[in-house]
């Protein structure tokens, strides 16, 4: 069977991956949508400053 030392190596291998399975979905889930989401926002609102501006223009002209 195990020696003590290959115990605890198993018992790390396990919680590195599992650490880094649910830090994968959190990611996924979350942070990535969130992220992007933002970005989006962020380019609509400076398209629409961008008309805004051109149209302000073509009125003063």
């Amino acid at each position: 069977m195990f020696e003590f030392d290959q115990y605890l190596g198993f018992l790390a291998f396990l919680t590195i991956l599992t650490i880094g399975f649910w830090l994968m979905i959190f990611l996924l889930t979350f942070v990535v949508p969130y992220w992007l989401g933002g970005a989006l926002l962020e380019r609509f609102k400076e398209m629409r400053e961008e008309k805004k501006a051109k149209q302000q223009k073509s009125l003063e002209s």
